[in-house]
C-alpha cells in the first residue's frame, strides 16, 4: 500500500484497539510456547530424583546435557523455513498449527521418558522443530501490527511472555511435582494449554490490520503509515544477498548469538546449580529459579516505555538507543556472572541476588537487538529474524554441552565459576560487535526501487537514525 506523504497525517487511535488485542493474545502465545520449551528444565531435577510416587531415571551428567540441548537441533534447523512459510502462507496459520503439534507431544513426554533417554531426546528435537516457527511468526506479525512509535513497548510487551512463561512454570512446578499428577503433570498441562491457545488465535488473531474483522478504520490507516511494512511483502523475493552481505546485519546477529548463551545457559542450568551448589530442595528451588524471569518479565515493561519516550522526544537516535539498551542488557549481567563465580553455599542470598540481577537486566535487550530487524527491514523481519534465531540457536546447542564437559562435578563452584565466565566473556564479545557494527535505519534492500510504501521512511531516518515521535509536518515521513 502506498502513502502519500502530502496527505493528512493520520489520526491515533485514543481507545483500546485492534493492536493491543492481537498483542495481549500473542503475550499469551509466547507464555505457553515458553511452557512447552522450558518444561524439560525444570522437570530435569524430579526425573532424575528418587522420590515415593513418580518415576525416576538414573541418567548421568552427560545424558542430562544431551537431552537438554536435544531440542535446539530441531530448533536451528526449522527457523528459516518457518520465516518462509510464514511469509508465504500467513503467520497465524504457521503458528497455530504449530503450536498446536507441540502442545499434543508435551503428552508423549512422559512415556518417552520410559523408553530410555534416547527416546525423550527424539521427542525434544521434535518439539524444537515446531518451536522454531515461534519467533519468525511473531516477528512477522509484529512488523504488521506494531507502529514504530510503539515498537519499543508491546514488542517488548509481546516478548516478556518468554520471560513470564518461564517465571510461572518455574514456580509452580515444585506443586505439580508435590501433587499426585508427579512432575508428568508439568507436561499434561503444558499441552493442554498449548491446544488452548492454538484455538484462540485461530479464532481471533489476525495476519495484518488488512484482514482483521474487528479493526477500525481510523485504528488500521494509523497502524498501516508507520509500521514501513509493505501490504503486498508476501509477494516480495527476499534479498538474500544483501542480507547476508550487511554489516548491520552481521551486528545484529552477533547480539542475538551471545544474548541466546547467556539466556540459555542460566535457563537450563539454574536448576542444577540452585540444587547442587546452593543445595536448595526442589519446591524452593522452583520457587527462586523462577524470580530472575519474574524479574525480567517486569523489566521488561520498565524498559520499553523508557526507550520509547528516550526515542520518541528525540533525545538519542534510534541507533544509539538500540545499543545502548543492548549495552546494558549484556554487559550489565556479565559483571554480574563474574561475580557470582566466587559465590558459595554459605552465601546463598547474594548468589541468588546476582543471578536474579543477570537475568533480569537482560530485559534491556528487547530494546535493543530484538526489534532491531524491524529496524532494517520492516518488510523482511520474519525472514531474517528465522535467521539470526537459527544461526544463534546453535549457541543453545553447544551451551549446554560446553557446560557439561566443563563439569566434572556438580558440587563443585570452581568449575561452576568457569561456565559463568565463558559466558560473560560470549556477552563481552558479541554485544562490542553490535556497538561497532549495528544499525537501526531501515536498508535500502527493504523495498525494490519501485516500490514507495518505505521509502519516505528510509529518507527520513537514513542519517544516524535520528527518528523522532511523529510531529507536525513529519507524522508521515517514517
Amino acid at each position: 500500500m502506498v502513502f502519500d506523504t502530502s496527505t493528512e497525517k493520520p489520526k491515533k487511535p485514543s481507545r483500546f484497539g485492534a493492536r493491543h488485542w492481537q498483542a495481549i493474545q500473542l503475550f499469551l502465545g509466547m507464555m505457553i510456547n515458553y511452557f512447552q520449551r522450558v518444561n524439560i528444565s525444570a522437570g530435569i531435577v524430579p526425573m532424575t530424583t528418587p522420590t515415593a510416587d513418580a518415576p525416576y531415571y538414573n541418567w548421568d551428567l552427560s545424558q542430562k546435557s544431551l537431552i537438554l540441548s536435544s531440542f535446539f537441533w530441531g530448533y536451528v534447523v526449522s527457523q528459516v523455513p518457518a520465516g518462509l512459510l510464514a511469509k508465504r502462507f500467513g503467520a497465524k496459520y504457521v503458528i497455530c498449527l504449530a503450536t498446536a503439534v507441540g502442545g499434543i507431544m508435551c503428552f508423549f513426554h512422559p512415556m518417552a521418558a520410559n523408553g530410555g533417554y534416547i527416546n525423550i531426546c527424539v521427542l525434544r528435537v521434535l518439539t524444537g522443530l515446531v518451536q522454531g516457527c515461534v519467533y519468525p511468526c511473531f516477528h512477522t506479525l509484529l512488523s504488521k501490527w506494531v507502529p514504530r512509535t510503539e515498537r519499543g513497548f508491546l514488542t517488548t510487551g509481546v516478548y516478556s511472555g518468554a520471560q513470564f512463561g518461564t517465571a510461572v512454570i518455574l514456580i509452580s512446578s515444585g506443586n505439580i511435582f508435590e501433587s499426585s499428577m508427579g512432575w508428568p503433570g508439568l507436561f499434561y498441562i503444558s499441552g493442554g494449554l498449548g491446544l488452548a491457545w492454538a484455538l484462540l488465535f485461530f479464532w481471533q488473531g489476525a495476519d495484518e490490520p488488512a484482514t482483521s474483522s474487528s479493526i477500525s478504520k481510523v485504528e488500521r490507516e494509523y497502524i498501516e503509515s508507520l509500521t514501513g511494512s509493505n501490504t503486498s511483502s508476501q509477494s516480495l523475493a527476499i534479498p538474500w544477498k544483501d542480507i547476508f552481505t550487511s554489516g548491520a546485519f552481521y551486528g545484529l546477529l552477533a547480539a542475538h548469538c551471545g544474548f541466546t548463551w547467556g539466556f540459555y545457559t542460566l535457563l537450563t542450568e539454574m536448576p542444577t546449580y540452585m540444587s547442587s551448589v546452593l543445595k536448595l530442595d526442589v519446591k524452593s528451588n522452583a520457587v527462586l529459579s523462577s524470580l530472575p524471569y519474574f524479574a525480567m518479565g517486569i523489566l521488561c515493561f520498565v524498559v520499553s516505555p523508557i526507550s520509547d519516550l528516550l526515542i520518541n522526544r528525540g533525545t538519542i537516535s534510534v541507533t544509539t538507543a538500540r545499543k545502548l539498551f543492548n549495552s546494558i542488557g549484556q554487559w550489565v549481567p556479565m559483571a554480574c556472572l563474574i561475580g557470582l563465580g566466587y559465590m558459595t553455599a554459605d552465601e546463598k542470598t547474594g548468589a541468588i541476588v546476582l543471578l536474579t540481577l543477570a537475568v533480569g537486566i537482560n530485559a534491556a535487550c528487547f530494546c535493543g537487538y530484538l526489534v532491531n530487524h524491524m529496524d532494517l527491514s520492516p518488510n523482511f523481519a520474519g525472514p531474517m529474524m528465522g535467521v539470526t534465531n537459527g544461526l544463534a540457536g546453535v549457541t543453545s546447542i553447544i551451551a549446554p554441552l560446553i557446560v557439561g564437559v566443563v563439569l566434572s562435578n556438580e558440587e563443585d563452584p570452581t568449575q561452576w565459576r568457569l561456565v559463568f565466565f565463558i559466558t560473560g566473556a560470549i556477552y563481552l564479545l558479541c554485544n562490542l560487535l553490535f556497538v561497532i557494527f549495528g544499525k537501526a535505519t531501515v536498508q535500502p534492500w527493504n523495498d525494490p526501487p519501485s516500490m514507495s510504501s518505505t521509502m519516505t521512511l528510509r529518507s527520513n531516518i537514513q542519517t544516524d537514525s535520528r527518528t523522532t515521535a511523529p510531529t507536525p509536518g513529519k507524522e508521515n515521513q517514517f
